[in-house]
C-alpha cells in the first residue's frame, strides 16, 4: 500500500504572495494539486492563476495588495486570517530586481528593492509568527531566496543584499522557532521558464552559456520551484529547518 499522506496538503491553507505569474504562480498551481486552500497575494490580477487552479477543481482566492507598502504588508496577514479563517504557511516569493552600475545605483532603487524582496517577507513571517504561537499551532514559512544568495551577481547590488539577507532572516526564524512548531526554510531557484528570462532564452549565445553550465541540460520550470515548496510546506519536512535549498538543475555544483 503506497501512503503519501506526509506529503499531502489537504485541509491546509498557504498563502502565496506573488502568485499572478512565474514562479509565483508555479508554486501556487503545485500547493493546489497537493490540496491545498491557496490565498495568493499580488497587486495585479491573479486571474489566469485562478483559472487555472479552478481547471483542476483546486481552491484559490485572490488577496490585494502592494508589499511595496510596509502599512499594507503590516497588516496582511491579520487581515487574511480574520478573513479567510488560519493560516498554515506562508510562500514569500513576490520580487522585484532593479540593474545599474553600483557607482551608479540610486537610493531609491536600493530601498524599492529591500522593501519588496527583504522586509515584507520579515514583516509577513513575524505577523504569522505572532498569529501561530499565540494559538499554539503548527506552521510554515517558505523564502524565495535565489542563487544570489550564495553569488554575488553583477550590477544587481540591491537584489544580491536582498536575497543575502533572505538566506540569513531565514536561518534566524529557524533558530528562533524551531522548538515552538514552527519550521523556515528557503528554496534557492535556478533559471527557472518564466516571463522574467523571456530575454534570457531568446538570445542564442546566453541561452547556450547558461545550459552549458546546467548539469541538468535544461531550464527549470515552475513546477520544479512549486514542487519543493510542497515537501517544505507538508509534514514531510518536519525535521527540516533553516536550510536553503538549491533548485537549480545542479548549477552551484558545476
Amino acid at each position: 500500500m503506497i501512503d503519501l499522506r506526509a506529503f499531502s496538503l489537504e485541509g491546509k491553507q498557504v498563502l502565496v504572495t506573488g502568485a499572478n505569474t512565474g514562479i509565483g504562480q508555479g508554486i501556487a498551481l503545485s500547493l493546489a494539486r497537493a490540496g491545498a486552500k491557496v490565498i495568493g497575494i499580488g497587486r495585479s490580477s491573479m486571474d489566469e492563476t485562478a483559472s487555472l487552479i479552478n481547471q483542476m477543481d483546486g481552491n484559490f482566492i485572490a488577496h490585494t495588495c502592494d508589499l511595496g507598502d510596509s502599512a499594507q504588508t503590516r497588516d496582511l496577514v491579520d487581515t487574511v486570517w480574520e478573513k479567510h479563517g488560519a493560516i498554515d504557511g506562508i510562500i514569500n516569493n513576490a520580487g522585484i530586481i532593479r540593474r545599474n552600475d553600483a557607482a551608479d545605483f540610486s537610493e531609491d532603487d536600493w530601498d524599492d528593492v529591500l522593501e519588496v524582496n527583504l522586509k515584507a517577507p520579515f514583516l509577513i513571517s513575524q505577523a504569522f509568527g505572532r498569529r501561530v504561537l499565540a494559538e499554539n499551532r503548527r506552521g510554515k514559512i517558505v523564502n524565495i531566496a535565489s542563487l544570489l544568495s550564495f553569488q554575488g551577481g553583477i550590477r544587481v547590488v540591491s537584489y544580491a543584499a536582498s536575497k543575502h539577507g533572505i538566506a540569513g532572516l531565514t536561518k534566524d526564524l529557524a533558530n528562533e522557532w524551531a522548538t515552538r512548531g514552527i519550521n523556515v526554510n528557503a528554496i534557492a531557484p535556478g533559471y527557472i521558464d518564466t516571463n522574467n528570462t523571456e530575454a534570457l532564452r531568446a538570445d542564442p549565445k546566453r541561452s547556450q552559456e547558461i545550459l552549458g553550465r546546467i548539469p541538468a541540460g535544461r531550464w527549470g520550470k515552475p513546477s520544479d520551484i512549486g514542487d519543493t515548496a510542497v515537501f517544505l510546506c507538508a509534514a514531510a519536512s518536519d525535521y527540516l529547518t533553516g536550510t536553503v535549498i538549491p533548485v537549480d538543475g545542479g548549477w552551484l555544483a558545476r
